[in-house]
């Protein structure tokens, strides 16, 4: 069980998402929120991630819990990611940066050698409009089930 978690104030945003509606973070009802930033649509690593946590739905939903998933990618490339592998949850379209840059997930990666700036793989978990949890630079493997296993054993 885990106890004591230091919370975290929530940033706001307000994001076109796949179902065409603006999601404002701070306006969702659910008891949790689990957002996870990811590089970009239908790449090896993210693909993974996605289909992990749809996989998973079903038992974030019995939690009532939300799940989100957001990159910098259009809102058609999105719909072309869910269509390809038929996404149950909602992908948002942060196109501007600003809840990558609210969440501080934007910054310097590494790859062959080379420095770039980026989005850099992150999951927060939400409830009560706070961050009761953060996995940065995530690593991909066994992640949905990580942050399932966190919702299922949090108690305040």
């Amino acid at each position: 069980m885990i106890k004591k978690i230091n919370l975290k104030k929530l940033p706001n945003f307000k994001i076109l998402s796949t179902t065409n509606n603006i999601v404002e973070l701070k306006k969702l009802k659910s008891k949790y929120i689990v957002l996870y930033f990811y590089p970009k649509d239908d790449t090896p690593g993210c693909t993974l991630e996605t289909k992990d946590f749809n996989k998973l739905l079903p038992k974030f939903k019995k939690l009532d819990c939300i799940v989100l998933g957001i990159s910098k990618d259009s809102i058609k490339s999105h719909d072309k990611f869910k269509k390809k592998y038929s996404i149950k949850f909602d992908l948002l379209a942060d196109e501007k940066k600003e809840a990558i840059k609210a969440f501080k997930v934007w910054g310097k990666k590494q790859f062959m050698g080379k420095t770039f700036m980026g989005l850099v793989r992150s999951t927060f978990v939400i409830k009560n409009n706070k961050i009761i949890k953060e996995w940065r630079s995530v690593k991909v493997k066994d992640h949905a089930q990580n942050v399932l296993n966190f919702i299922e054993n949090y108690q305040i």
